[in-house]
């Protein structure tokens, strides 16, 4: 939409003196102040979603900026530099994989799946087939045909007996995925490729969630399989740092906590990318603000906490959009159930109702975060109605009361002890990170007035993920970013590819699996919420909260359509720089 500009009363009356100067015949030339007053404001080709609280004042956009006029630079914690989608693990690795690779499906704003890759799907129950029937116009950036070879070579490094990665490709119940995976067969029965654009899958039983378990980003067969065989999986792994996709995007290079560089595939499906160069600039809580602000990043996603004062803060700049969505994720405090002292439940409760988390959410997003008492965030069809569920709320008499019947006795120090064992924890603190800055000196405290010592070890993001992967932790706070579908298998399933906590319940093995075989999604609610209450009850973790994402961008770049369920990575080959 255009943007009237008023014409101050000199301009106005010079105007009319040119009439009457031209109307005698002299000639008036149009001054520099004229000029710039006629001067419109840029328009995109595709607008952004109108969950964007829009810029007040264009003309405080940083020069630093305006001088890039084909380049997009995106601020981002750092990633780990794990460049394959078959095994990334963070979201911010993840951010960088979306911009260079694509899946079969792609989530829409109201978190259904749409056609990406696959044109189209049909799903047979009385055979247990789901056919994805792909586009024949998707090139690979270095400028391959993608074909259902590429399908079926993707499928066949998550079913590989040594794929150590976090997708769970076994949870979807392909024919012929357990004897090729244990060994017994050197081909998976359910997998067929029928043409060069059509792929056959055949399940033991098409379920609720097939679609999801079935949608996988694909990779090329002929760049990643060169040695590819079977328990051989050395070659897709030795490529991460070379990755090559038919994403909006291609590879350029990674420096280490400084940047990922990528640009435009000029192959792409969807049309070659508008904006010519991508960069993903690392910057932290501290950075992300101050970069934007001196035009050093045009849009920040992960590191500007989306408290009140922050909200205020990109507001009085001025030239910044931004956007307040309820994430769908939450955070969590994670206890290592191998560890004797937290296998007990009551101990698990103590712990949540002595932390005082309300105080802590509170103090880190000024009230634009809530305080959650279970795994799912209210943007989810599958969440459940509030007063079926335990709230712990802070209770340190409750607390106390609980360690007391778990045989946690007060010593003469003031600490608790169990067969001789002071109970001590120590935790994995992530730094910097705002919500450890209050959950750390909060837990001293609060714990203290339990009897119990806890200690933080302060470590760098990536190096937390790799202790909690060997099992080296006793607890820690995270989140988790959530798709659309609810089904919490990887999470929570006793062996699930994401169960890093080592977290056993016959009951939750049960209704994980209930929920997934039911494809009716009154029954699959129904079945969640009882699964929900199970786990409100039995604590696996301690449930922290739900926030909110806060996007901010320079309004010269447009075209970002997002929503709780769709992230800005989807926007990225439509996004453009207006030039001001």
């Amino acid at each position: 939409m255009l943007r009237k500009k008023w014409l101050p009363l000199v301009v106005t009356l010079i105007f009319i003196l040119s009439v009457f100067l031209t109307s005698c015949g002299k000639t008036e030339t149009q001054t520099p102040q004229q000029s710039q007053e006629q001067k419109t404001t840029p328009t995109a080709s595709v607008q952004d979603s109108d969950n964007w609280t829009k810029a007040k004042d264009t003309s405080k956009i940083p020069e630093a900026s305006k001088a890039r006029t084909d380049t997009l630079i995106i601020g981002l914690h750092e990633p780990k530099g794990v460049f394959n989608p078959l095994y990334s693990e963070t979201s911010y690795d993840n951010y960088v994989n979306s911009a260079i690779f694509d899946s079969l499906l792609e989530v829409d704003f109201d978190g259904t799946y749409i056609p990406s890759l696959a044109k189209s799907w049909d799903i047979d129950k009385d055979n247990n087939t789901i056919t994805f029937h792909l586009r024949d116009d998707v090139k690979f950036s270095d400028g391959t045909p993608l074909t259902a070879k590429d399908v079926e070579f993707s499928y066949y490094v998550l079913a590989d007996p040594t794929y150590d990665g976090p997708i769970a490709l076994s949870a979807a119940g392909i024919k012929g995925f357990k004897e090729y995976n244990e060994g017994n067969a050197d081909k998976i029965e359910g997998i067929k490729v029928i043409d060069d654009h059509t792929i056959q899958i055949q399940l033991e039983k098409v379920l609720g969630t097939s679609l999801s378990d079935l949608n996988i980003p694909v990779i090329p067969q002929h760049y990643y399989g060169k040695d590819f065989a079977k328990g051989k999986l050395d070659g897709v792994k030795a490529l991460e740092q070379q990755p090559l996709g038919s994403g909006p995007y291609v590879f350029e290079k990674f420096v280490p906590g400084q940047e990922v560089r990528l640009v435009a595939n000029e192959n792409y499906w969807k049309g070659a990318p508008k904006i010519k160069h991508l960069i993903y600039k690392t910057t932290t809580e501290e950075t992300a603000v101050q970069m934007l602000q001196t035009g050093e990043t045009d849009y920040e996603t992960s590191n500007i906490t989306a408290k009140k004062d922050n909200v205020e803060l990109l507001e009085s700049l001025g030239f910044v959009d931004y956007s307040l969505l309820p994430t769908n994720g939450y955070g969590y405090i994670a206890f290592n159930h191998k560890l004797p002292k937290f296998q007990d439940v009551r101990v698990r409760k103590a712990l949540a109702y002595g932390l005082n988390r309300k105080a802590i959410v509170d103090a880190v997003y000024q009230g634009l975060a809530e305080v959650r008492d279970v795994p799912q965030s209210k943007v989810s069809w599958a969440y459940p109605d509030e007063k079926d569920i335990i709230h712990y709320d802070y209770n340190p008499e409750k607390a106390k009361q609980l360690l007391d019947e778990a045989g946690w006795k007060l010593g003469p120090d003031g600490y608790r002890y169990k067969d001789g064992q002071k109970f001590t924890i120590h935790f994995l603190a992530s730094s910097p990170n705002p919500v450890n800055d209050a959950l750390v000196p909060m837990a001293v405290e609060n714990y203290k007035e339990l009897g119990i010592e806890f200690v933080a070890e302060p470590l760098e993001f990536n190096a937390i993920i790799d202790k909690v992967n060997k099992g080296d932790f006793e607890m820690y706070f995270m989140a988790w970013g959530l798709t659309p579908e609810p089904d919490p298998y990887t999470i929570f399933f006793s062996k699930g590819s994401q169960n890093k906590i080592g977290y056993a319940n016959p009951k939750v093995d049960e209704l994980i699996l209930k929920g997934r075989e039911e494809t009716d999604i009154n029954k699959r609610k129904e079945i969640y919420h009882e699964l929900y209450k199970v786990l409100n009850d039995d604590l696996p973790y301690i449930f922290l909260y739900q926030r909110n994402d806060l996007n901010a961008k320079n309004s010269r770049v447009v075209g970002f359509q997002i929503s709780s369920f769709r992230d800005f990575t989807y926007s990225l080959y439509q996004a453009e720089i207006l030039q001001y």
